[in-house]
């Protein structure tokens, strides 16, 4: 087997050639071995000669290798025939603990097909030291420990293999402590330390140890570890105070946790041995109630009420314990200073809650009794109340005084005080006793209901359901309880001749103003209501405010047409003669609305025609003008309908239709109108219907009128027969008739009336008007005579129709 060495002197191996032909096709194996970490581009192996193989034909062959992770690592160098590192390899990234660690790839040459099967397998070399897990650690042990104690067990890890894994470790000093090699059954070498020598922490509390381990590469690698033994002591010394008796002073009536003094024992050993408790020894129950002694240190404190007058002086015994049992005792005596401890004490022995605010100054409210049980100057004492408040405070027997009221009330600014009562001793310092009293001040009705404003406005939408609520007024009484109750009344007064109240009422719990009937825009627009707010004081005091409604204007009506009339059995039609220019205006469109605002904008719009072309309508004025020239070929009897429609939410519209006659001449025009007349026999059937519905009606009416006469006359003949015997008379009324003087008439009076339409082609009333230029009216019951009128009347007088045809029976 030939070894290769380059300049870092590493060796590789050819270990197998293998060479096999089937159909034409060559495999054979070849395998290398390198060290890791070497260089990008570093020497291989030259594939080419180890195979037999001329350089030239890796190139003709098309050379290549083929293969997965590791193309990265080996590359081949076609021109020179050898394979070269691609990568620096480290066998412990790539794999691991496993050994031996190699790199397979295939390399393919073609024409003819040869594959070789390559094996690179990579050597460790010794590049990683030994390391523990932690590079220091902190042990505690006893002193006392004996000797062979296991203290801890530590190990190493080496990624290396082989040689270069790790070989052992080595302990430094080894005076205490010495440690024990062994193996897990996985091969992994870990130590045991122990205690060699006993431990004195008197001598050294403290040990720093170096656990060292090393590999067996060339050159050799090792890591360490510090381990830090703390040496722990044993209990063999007992506490000492620092004083064989302790003093101290403390002043009567200070608060709980009041610091007196601070008891101190020292243990010459250390940690829990050292730890020093202290605690009450021998000590009487009530003397253990007035103070608290901290375990921990030793700070004794007060913890109940100290009087001087009770007791002067305290003894009290102390104990100091460390944690392995031992103890020592001491004695605190304990000096109480007398002070002036007493404060004064305020009695309320009477005391007037609530009283009116219209108390008269002077009025009494309150007696108190002062006290102080100090003597001498302690037990002197003065009495005051807080300022700016109308009241003051006056001595009326020893150690009695007055509270008296001193100036005027008034609830609604301060419906009640708190009067603070203060009383101060003579002593040095001086101690001080409040005592808080809260009079109430009782209401008296002075104070009248007042509105937010002293006018409103509110609105409504007309066509509203009757009930609907339209607005509410709300007044504040600064008065309490029943004085401050407000009611709210509608004001009598008129509106167009009518109670008010018959268009609106107001609650009077909630001042809800509410709408009686429904409002009609165009018969009111507003109105203004008077509203009286009352309290519920005796006597009751009042305030007005006034509110007013406006009625908002729905699109309620549609537009009316005043022009051109639309008559019923006569024809209106406009004459424009064939000369007429573009422009010439023919007639105009005259409507109302009467709504208000937009709803009463108005808009007109041709909506048909017989030529369209021929007319338009002013979309704002509704004149109807020629658009083109009029030509012999336009027909005479031109007929146009025109939408007058408003600009409300939504739209409503009213359908005029306009007649035009094209024609220079009247008989020109009579030839065109006279096929109305056949219309006369539908205006004869008409009137034959409404005949016989007269009829019908008339004959029901002269029925029910005989039915109740019977009716009438049978009862009236009964209440003889009741008349004449002895039972009581009990007349009886049907609910629907009434009875007078023994004579039935109907509870209703019935009229009949019977109109026709505009429609009808007979007429009994005819009545005509118009306002245009040219007007032709035609009866088709003439003898075909025309008659041109002039109208000298303005349509805008009449509001209504201004053609009626009706016909009263």
């Amino acid at each position: 087997m030939p070894f290769i060495s380059n300049g870092r002197s590493p060796k590789w191996q050819v270990q197998t050639f293998i060479l096999v032909c089937v159909a034409g096709v060559t495999f054979s194996q070849i395998r290398y071995s390198i060290p890791e970490e070497m260089k990008r581009g570093s020497f291989v192996g030259n594939v080419a000669e180890d195979l037999g193989l001329e350089a030239k034909r890796m190139k003709t062959g098309s050379a290549r290798i083929v293969t997965g992770d590791s193309s990265e690592y080996i590359r081949l160098d076609v021109d020179k025939g050898i394979l070269v590192v691609g990568e620096r390899i480290d066998r412990e990234q790539l794999c691991g603990q496993t050994s031996p660690c190699s790199l397979n790839f295939e390399m393919i040459l073609m024409n003819p097909m040869q594959l070789h099967s390559i094996v690179v397998e990579v050597l460790d070399v010794n590049d990683n030291a030994p390391i523990f897990p932690e590079k220091e650690i902190r042990v505690d042990m006893f002193e006392s420990a004996l000797s062979g104690t296991e203290l801890l067990q530590a190990s190493a890890t080496d990624p290396d293999v082989g040689i270069n894994a790790l070989h052992g470790y080595a302990l430094h000093p080894t005076t205490h402590f010495n440690i024990n090699i062994k193996s897990s059954p996985n091969g992994v070498k870990y130590v045991q330390l122990y205690l060699h020598n006993a431990l004195d922490r008197e001598k050294e509390g403290n040990l720093l140890l170096t656990l060292t381990a090393v590999d067996g590469g060339d050159p050799q690698r090792s890591g360490t570890l510090k381990i830090h033994i703390t040496v722990l002591d044993a209990n063999d010394n007992a506490p000492v105070f620092t004083q064989s008796i302790f003093k101290a002073a403390v002043t009567e009536n200070v608060p709980k946790g009041t610091l007196v003094t601070t008891v101190s024992a020292t243990d010459a050993d250390e940690g829990t041995n050292g730890l020093i408790t202290y605690h009450f020894n021998r000590m009487s129950s009530n003397v253990a109630d007035l103070f608290k002694l901290d375990e921990k240190t030793g700070d004794l404190t007060v913890n109940g009420q100290i009087d001087y007058e009770q007791n002067k002086i305290y003894e009290i015994d102390v104990q100091a314990k460390d944690q392995g049992g031992q103890s020592a005792s001491t004695k605190v005596n304990i000096e109480v200073n007398d002070v002036n401890d007493n404060a004064p004490i305020i009695t309320v022995t009477s005391f007037s809650s609530p009283i009116s605010e219209d108390s008269t100054s002077g009025t009494t409210v309150a007696i108190i009794n002062v006290k102080d049980v100090d003597s001498g100057k302690n037990g002197k004492l003065d009495c005051s109340i807080n300022t700016k408040i109308p009241f003051a405070i006056h001595s009326s027997l020893k150690n009695y005084y007055t509270l008296v009221t001193n100036g005027d009330l008034d609830r609604e600014r301060y419906p009640e005080y708190n009067i603070t009562f203060t009383a101060v001793d003579g002593g040095i310092p001086p101690l001080t006793a409040n005592k808080t009293v809260t009079l109430r001040i009782s209401d008296v009705n002075d104070n009248a209901p007042v509105f937010k404003q002293s006018y409103y406005q509110a609105n409504i939408v007309e066509n509203n359901s009757p009930g609907l609520s339209v607005f509410s007024v709300k007044a504040h009484d600064a008065d309490s309880g029943q004085n401050a109750r407000v009611s709210y009344l509608l004001i009598d007064s008129r509106f167009d001749g009518n109670p008010i109240s018959s268009y609106i009422s107001v609650n009077a719990e909630s001042g809800n103003i509410q709408a009686v009937r429904s409002f009609d825009y165009e018969q009111i627009k507003s109105l203004e209501i008077y509203i009286k707010a009352q309290d519920g004081g005796s006597p009751p005091l009042t305030s007005n405010t006034t509110v007013k409604i406006n009625i908002i204007d729905q699109n309620d009506n549609a537009p009316q047409v005043l022009y051109p009339v639309q008559t019923g059995g006569s024809l209106v039609a406009e004459m424009v003669p064939r000369s007429a220019d573009v422009g010439y205006l023919v007639t105009k469109v005259v409507a109302v609305d009467v709504d208000s605002g937009q709803n009463a904008w108005l808009s007109y719009k041709l909506q048909k025609a017989t030529d369209r072309a021929l007319f338009e309508v002013g979309l704002q004025n509704g004149e109807i003008r020629t658009i083109r020239q009029v030509t012999d070929k336009d027909v005479v009897k031109q007929r146009l309908t025109v939408v007058v429609e408003d600009n409300g939410q939504p739209s409503r519209s009213a359908t005029v239709n306009v007649n035009v006659a094209v024609a220079d001449s009247f008989p020109e025009v009579l030839s065109e109108f006279t096929d109305f007349t056949h219309d006369r026999e539908s205006n004869d059937n008409l009137t034959f219907y409404l005949v016989l519905a007269l009829a019908v009606v008339s004959f029901l009416f002269i029925t029910c009128l005989v039915v109740i006469i019977s009716v009438k006359i049978y009862r009236w003949r009964q209440s003889r027969v009741l008349y004449h015997s002895s039972l009581p008379v009990i007349p009886y009324y049907p609910p629907r008739y009434s009875d007078t003087l023994g004579t039935g008439t109907l509870q209703h009076v019935y009229n009949y009336e019977v109109c026709r339409t505009t429609d009808s082609r007979k007429s009994d009333c005819k009545f005509g008007g118009a306002g245009s230029q040219n007007i032709l009216i035609m009866d088709p019951s003439s003898t075909g005579t025309m008659q041109r009128i002039q109208s000298e009347k303005n349509i805008l007088d009449e509001p209504d129709s201004p053609l009626e045809v009706c016909s009263l029976n």
